[in-house]
């Protein structure tokens, strides 16, 4: 019996560079936004704001990767919320967890190894940053 396991995570020059990747896609669009890249564990290795970006926004961005730490997109879990009303109620009572889009799983071999949320933009945008981003490493 093993008494541990070992489970891959991003490294910090990665999420470093999804930071950026998902700022120059935003900027490149016109879109302003904030990012967090969190690791294996739901901590956050790596976060950005663009200029003039409310930091709550940050908070948002954080928690939108946090929920995607649950496997699937924050939208998903938002639909997936949706779909019974007991499990609707039951999401504001549950720190951290955020229905909107931009929260991505970041998977690896089909193992996750962290997260990345984008917010500020619409939200269709947040996941089109988070998804190049993703792309961006090669992932």
């Amino acid at each position: 019996m093993s008494i541990s396991h070992s489970r891959p995570t991003l490294t910090y020059a990665a999420a470093s560079q999804m930071v950026a990747t998902a700022i120059a896609h935003a900027s490149a669009n016109g879109w302003s936004i904030s990012v967090a890249v969190l690791d294996n564990s739901g901590q956050v290795l790596a976060s950005g704001r663009m200029d003039n970006v409310p930091a709550q926004i940050l908070d948002f961005a954080s928690d939108k990767a946090y929920t995607a730490m649950l496997g699937k997109t924050s939208l998903a879990f938002g639909e997936r919320m949706a779909e019974l009303k007991s499990l609707e109620m039951g999401v504001p009572n549950r720190a951290r967890l955020i229905t909107w889009e931009g929260g991505v799983p970041v998977m690896e071999n089909d193992t996750q190894i962290g997260a990345i949320g984008v917010s500020g933009a619409a939200g269709h945008e947040d996941a089109a940053c988070a998804n190049a981003a993703i792309a961006a490493i090669g992932l």
